[in-house]
C-alpha cells in the first residue's frame, strides 16, 4: 500500500488517498477514476510528499545507541581536556607551526593543536610531518 497526497488543480483541495501500488495510481488516473471530493473535477495530481519515518518500537535499541554515544562523547571530552592542558593552541596557523617545529626553525619543539584544511594536512603528511585528526566538540554542545 502507498499513500499519496493529491491536489485538485481546480479548487486547490488537498487530500490523501491510498493505492495498492504506484502503478495502480497511474491506472486509475488513466481511466479517469480519480476525482476531487469537493468539486468532482478530474484534474487531480500527486503533490510533493515527505516520507513517513517509522519509529523504533524497541526503546532498548535507542537507549543502547544513546549510551554508546554518551560514552564516545565523554572519551572525546577527556582527550580535549588533555590536549588543552598539555598542548599549545595555534589556531589557523597549525600548518605553519607544524612545519616550523619539524624543520627545527623553533628552538624548543612543543606540542601544538589547531585547525587545518584537508589539503594542508595532506601536504604535511607528504613532507613526513606526523599529524592526527580528532573530532572536536564545542564546549556548549549537548
Amino acid at each position: 500500500m502507498i499513500k499519496y497526497k493529491l491536489i485538485c488543480k481546480e479548487c486547490k483541495n488537498l487530500f490523501d488517498s491510498w493505492f495498492s501500488s504506484s502503478k495502480e495510481y497511474d491506472r486509475l488516473k488513466k481511466k479517469k477514476f480519480l476525482n476531487c471530493l469537493i468539486c468532482d473535477s478530474l484534474n487531480v495530481e500527486k503533490t510533493l510528499m515527505s516520507p513517513n519515518v517509522l519509529r523504533v518500537k524497541n526503546n532498548s535499541k535507542i537507549t543502547a545507541k544513546d549510551e554508546k554515544y554518551k560514552k564516545i562523547k565523554k572519551k572525546i571530552t577527556e582527550y580535549q581536556k588533555f590536549i588543552k592542558k598539555n598542548f599549545e593552541y595555534v589556531g589557523e596557523n597549525f600548518a605553519y607551526e607544524a612545519r616550523s617545529i619539524h624543520y627545527k626553525n623553533k628552538k624548543k619543539p612543543k606540542n601544538i593543536y589547531g585547525s587545518s584544511s584537508k589539503e594542508e594536512l595532506k601536504e604535511l603528511r607528504e613532507e613526513g610531518i606526523e599529524v592526527e585528526v580528532i573530532p572536536w566538540l564545542k564546549e556548549n554542545s549537548n
